[in-house]
């Protein structure tokens, strides 16, 4: 959790929660070469730590800067990020326990679609409140974590980002390459004609 004093509407403080946005495309899901990171139809971004091998990739990929790891722990380190409580909400139907806990209702939980139009209708209806923006609503593809502010999203820590996921530039590329296996025959094809060619000097001494 974030404060910034002065910041809030009528002069408050401002307080933002800081943590996964759940992206519609994860970068980290992409980056992840063991599947430890999963994306559910439903939103989550689920983390198993029996799968993790502890690469860390996904806290290179995370445009948010989100993931963090537990150095401390040697022998049984994790990757650390909001689960959106997965095993409330997708196994047992119920709200993630910060929406529960709320005491003021500033979070709320459903379907991505029914959130966009409450936002939607609270900036059209409190135009001193509220900036026009709905913070990923499009950024990085979209996510299912999103927020509203009567400040510039930039002003209170927020990455100013496009509205395309990092992984769809990576995939494109890693597809591209492997297509057909196209890359790792070239790369064989390549190191066999170097081998090739140093057995040939080789006999030529």
């Amino acid at each position: 959790m974030n404060s910034y004093t002065g910041k809030g509407y009528g002069g408050n403080d401002l307080n933002v929660k800081v943590q996964c946005m759940h992206c519609e495309h994860p970068a980290c899901v992409s980056a992840c070469i063991v599947g430890a990171l999963k994306k559910d139809p439903k939103g989550p971004v689920h983390y198993d730590p029996d799968v993790c091998i502890g690469c860390r990739y996904c806290m290179i990929a995370c445009p948010f800067q989100i993931p963090a790891y537990e150095y401390e722990k040697a022998l049984t380190p994790r990757v650390m990020k909001c689960t959106m409580c997965f095993e409330r909400t997708i196994k047992n139907n119920q709200v993630p326990a910060c929406v529960e806990i709320c005491p003021t209702e500033a979070i709320l939980f459903g379907k991505r679609k029914d959130l966009l139009k409450i936002a939607h209708e609270r900036i059209r209806t409190n135009p001193n409140r509220y900036v026009d923006h709905i913070y990923g609503e499009y950024e990085v593809g979209g996510t299912s974590w999103m927020y509203l502010s009567n400040q510039q999203f930039t002003d209170i820590g927020f990455p100013e980002l496009g509205n395309k996921s990092p992984a769809q530039l990576t995939e494109s590329i890693q597809h591209g390459i492997f297509k057909g296996f196209t890359g790792p025959v070239l790369l064989f094809g390549l190191l066999g004609i170097i081998m090739k060619v140093m057995q040939k000097d080789e006999t030529d001494e």
